[in-house]
């Protein structure tokens, strides 16, 4: 919950109860916004329906510009703000196996519990799925923590790697997203998605 524990703002406790009422609300809308059914989130691969692809990059934008003017205020110390490392070949390999399961299965791990949580099979079965993943790399971690650990690259920001500021940086996501808004409404005119 940002600085609000660190600086006595709130205690431990409180953060907990906020955590929870924040995350049900996040189940709410997810559910409000159609995202328990997993042919919407298919529909973003095959470009018949681009709400989710809409939602998420609209709430990454939000996010981005809050930090920046959080900092602004000095409300929020983004040298603070955890990054997580970087590890070139397991983040691709994961993304790969992320995309694909998103792919057959129609949900990601938070969609399949709103779905869930709605009593949708599918999604209780993708959820077992995801259960197992887990189990099978914990288990055997051993035999692929040399891979899981190569090619560290550090916590790079992509600012700082391509030599710009932060707020350069906010204002070409901007674009990139509403130029991604304008591609996926021509998408979804293009490919409709069929009547069964």
């Amino acid at each position: 919950m940002g600085p609000l524990i660190v600086d006595g703002i709130i205690s431990q406790s409180t953060n907990f109860l906020l955590a929870m009422i924040i995350g049900v609300a996040f189940g709410f809308v997810l559910e409000a916004s159609g995202f328990s059914s997993s042919r919407k989130l298919a529909g973003v691969f095959y470009g018949y329906d681009a709400v989710v692809l809409k939602v998420f990059f609209t709430a990454g934008i939000t996010a981005m510009i809050g930090l920046l003017f959080f900092s602004l205020f000095g409300w929020v110390d983004l040298s603070m703000v955890y990054v997580n490392p970087t590890y070139l070949p397991s983040n691709i390999a994961g993304g790969v196996i992320m995309g694909a399961g998103f792919i057959l299965g129609g949900f990601c791990p938070g969609t399949s519990i709103c779905a869930a949580s709605i009593g949708k099979i599918d999604a209780l079965v993708f959820i077992g799925g995801l259960f197992i993943g887990i189990i099978f790399f914990a288990e055997g971690y051993a035999i692929w923590e040399e891979f899981y650990k190569s090619g560290f690259q550090g916590w790079p920001r992509i600012n700082e790697s391509i030599g710009i500021s932060q707020g350069l940086m906010a204002f070409v996501l901007v674009i990139v997203a509403l130029s991604m808004f304008w591609v996926a409404e021509w998408a979804e005119k293009k490919f409709p998605q069929k009547e069964y």
